[in-house]
């Protein structure tokens, strides 16, 4: 991804952004949805953006679209992501202040997370989950909220009749695994979790934190807001 970030904003133009997944068709992520405006955005990311206070920090930010418009607000943020081509494109975009950091190990404390594009996906697995309620534990400031967005995709697995039927030997119909492609590029495989908001409410709940919907998008996706509970 990092490298078609920088193809596409030092060019203009870039080959397919591929990604594969045992489960699903093979798909293609438009190089233009990492680089649009606020006004192109969907509602559940345009409503996070207007929720954000305080210190925030913007997780797995690939070109910075996001904390752009924070920091044309006057919002003092931090974007940080995994790729070095991606945090070298968001300092030539003039975001300020950049970290190539793994979000598990960051160091820090922050009123708001902004975690957009299905960004709690990078829990990768229920199981994984109180990892990462033990790290907002660590980075989140008292009284913050993290803002994150994900679908329930159980509508893939509905037959003609509308009736959902989970494949036994799946243990969450949210866990996959993916990997993508640019070029002749293909990045390692790596676990990706969409969660439901009823599932999301209990795992937060059991970490000692609340999560509740804030927005609901067109596609059964939603914005949740979690928040540690007192």
């Amino acid at each position: 991804m990092g490298r078609a970030i920088a193809d596409f904003h030092r060019t203009g133009t870039a080959d397919r952004l591929w990604v594969y997944s045992p489960m699903f068709e093979d798909d293609e992520i438009p190089l233009t949805t990492l680089f649009r405006s606020y006004e192109a955005m969907p509602g559940i990311e345009r409503k996070a953006l207007d929720l954000a206070r305080g210190s925030v920090l913007d997780v797995g930010a690939g070109s910075g679209c996001h904390a752009l418009v924070l920091q044309q607000r006057g919002v003092d943020v931090t974007a940080i992501d995994i790729s070095p081509l991606s945090v070298e494109i968001m300092k030539e975009r003039g975001v300020h202040k950049v970290l190539e950091q793994d979000f598990f190990t960051l160091k820090g404390q922050y009123d708001t997370i902004l975690m957009l594009m299905n960004g709690i996906g990078i829990a990768g697995t229920l199981h994984r989950l109180p990892e990462f309620f033990h790290q907002l534990d660590r980075i989140l400031a008292p009284g913050g909220q993290v803002l994150c967005d994900s679908s329930d995709i159980s509508f893939v697995f509905e037959d003609e009749h509308g009736v959902v039927n989970i494949p036994d030997e799946l243990d969450y119909y949210g866990e996959h695994r993916f990997w993508m492609q640019y070029k002749g590029i293909v990045g390692d495989p790596f676990d990706w979790l969409y969660i439901d908001a009823g599932t999301l409410r209990r795992h937060a709940a059991r970490c000692g934190y609340a999560a509740e919907v804030v927005a609901q998008g067109e596609h059964d996706d939603y914005l949740a807001r979690i928040t540690k509970r007192v």
